[in-house]
């Protein structure tokens, strides 16, 4: 069974910030669950190319278009790859693919009798590239971007009839009530629908970057109309209509809440005119706030405000998996998180230092101390003493519940405080660096124990921390049994048949490498 699932595509006149990242982490846990889950799983990215802020920027920089958003992509993609985001595809709207699916849906939505043209007059924000109502406005501003002015622009565009399409779309919020996740981005959009719509522009009238329309070659396909498109142009809208067909609709589109109202009101009208399917779910995450660690102010993050933090700059200090933990436990993906540097270090020192990274340091060293590294037996041995009272299999169940739901902090949270609690208390009632002392055999009981909850922690954390979920697996010889590449969930509850357990770790000096070095603070 396949699944098709999608992220918001960035506007590329600036490199991305831990805002836009965190909505990439969010999605690239969700398609690594479902992967687990067996299923195939389409995931899409990309880049919004055909705006004006591209244009612009690209004058400012004395370069063509084309070759800035090609060397923008290229960075883009180098910041996803070096935070573990697997993507199946990575769209530029600059792209042929693209421009040819676009051409064919607008003369579809046309031909539906659904685009009209006519002159209009309104303040427009040059940060959203959208034009804006008066009820939008926050005194006088766009909301999203304070602090630049708002134009008014009078032209003769192409306009999408979304005004028509209210009834239909209530009609099909009732009937999908899932539609819209998560309750709060539901009630906010149904609220909107039922206030009235206006009709959109679509098209711009004197600019050379960006698609033209069909119709009228002397007006260009309007940023959201075009935007919008990726998500079908990337699988063959157009182009390949059998990939196209096996591929749609869209099983969850995972957007920012500041952009629900284009995915679920214009976006399913427009594809409503072009008789398409409508996808199944549109996400709204929340937002990344920084606070300032000199004032305590708390403001949202944003290249326009100039408060953003580079997802590069934690990457190359602490790591991707760092970085993952951090806004997957801390911030709750359908709500909003706040970002400061000493949150940042508290969170890794007392989740990934202080426990994850100690818990395997400590298995490791003491299996490679006590027994050179060979757990012989290992299959005649009980490996559930590690885990009792804790009733795993329901608490799979309940993972995967809150998995589907985007609820990772949750997710996080209750594998911290069942799984990893349950083997340290291990370590704290067996003890086993007492215990080889008086009965070697006994020692070894225990470390086969937490080898084992060493591979159970592995497969939970799959979805968050990819690359030390792979450590922790490979740490001992469970490949032997089943190879980490199609380990998944439901392989926590059946033990490897392995005869003979050891060590397969690389070690330095006899010891594990320390998978996550304290961050000293301030505070020490």
């Amino acid at each position: 069974m396949r699944f098709y699932i999608t992220t918001a595509i960035d506007y590329p006149n600036s490199r991305p910030h831990i805002g836009t990242a965190f909505e990439k982490i969010g999605a690239d846990v969700q398609a690594r669950f479902r992967r687990m889950e067996g299923l195939d799983v389409h995931f899409l990215m990309g880049n919004d190319e055909n705006t004006i802020k591209v244009s612009q920027r690209a004058e400012e920089l004395g370069v063509e278009p084309k070759p800035y958003v090609d060397d923008m992509a290229r960075q883009f993609q180098e910041v996803w790859k070096a935070l573990e985001v697997s993507n199946d595809d990575f769209i530029q709207t600059s792209e042929q693919r693209h421009y040819i699916g676009c051409q064919k849906f607008i003369q579809a939505v046309y031909d539906a009798g659904d685009i009209e043209k006519k002159a209009y007059q309104s303040l427009y924000c040059d940060g959203c590239e959208e034009f804006k109502t008066a009820k939008e406005l926050v005194d006088g501003r766009c909301p999203n971007h304070p602090n630049r002015a708002l134009r008014e622009v009078e032209e003769e565009n192409y306009f999408f009839r979304l005004s028509s399409f209210a009834d239909r779309l209530l009609a099909h919020y009732d009937a999908n009530p899932d539609f819209i996740q998560p309750e709060s981005r539901r009630n906010e959009i149904v609220s909107l629908v039922k206030s009235g719509l206006q009709d959109v522009s679509i098209s711009r009238k004197g600019f050379t970057w960006g698609i033209p329309v069909p119709f009228d070659p002397d007006q260009t396909i309007y940023v959201w109309f075009d935007a919008l498109l990726n998500y079908v142009t990337a699988i063959g809208y157009g182009t390949d209509q059998e990939r196209f067909e096996s591929i749609w609709p869209a099983d969850i589109h995972v957007i920012g809440k500041d952009i629900t109202r284009f995915h679920c009101a214009l976006w399913p009208a427009m594809l409503m005119s072009a008789g398409l399917p409508l996808p199944k779910r549109v996400f709204g995450h929340g937002f990344v706030y920084r606070k300032d660690e000199s004032t305590g102010e708390i403001a949202k993050m944003s290249k326009s405000l100039g408060n953003a933090v580079e997802p590069m700059d934690l990457i190359r200090s602490f790591s991707a998996e760092a970085f993952r933990y951090y806004f997957m436990s801390q911030c709750p993906f359908g709500g909003d998180g706040e970002f400061s540097f000493e949150r940042f270090a508290d969170a890794y020192n007392s989740g990934l230092a202080n426990n994850l990274g100690n818990l395997y340091s400590r298995t490791l060293s003491m299996a490679v101390r006590y027994f050179d590294g060979d757990l012989a037996g290992a299959s005649a041995i009980d490996a559930t003493a590690w885990r009792a009272g804790l009733d795993l299999s329901a608490l799979v169940d309940e993972l995967r519940s809150l998995m589907n739901t985007f609820q990772y902090n949750v997710a996080i949270q209750r594998i911290w405080a069942e799984v990893l609690d349950a083997a340290n208390r291990y370590i704290q009632v067996t003890e086993p660096f007492k215990l080889v002392k008086t009965d070697v055999e006994a020692t070894r009981a225990v470390l086969v124990n937490l080898a084992e909850a060493i591979r159970v922690i592995s497969i939970l954390i799959k979805p968050f921390l990819p690359s030390t979920a792979e450590t922790f697996y490979s740490a001992f010889s469970f490949a032997e049994g089943a190879a980490w590449e199609t380990v998944s969930y439901s392989d926590i509850l059946k033990r490897p048949d392995i005869a003979d357990l050891k060590v397969t770790a690389p070690l330095i000096s006899g010891k594990p490498a320390p998978l996550f070095p304290k961050i000293e603070t301030k505070a020490g």
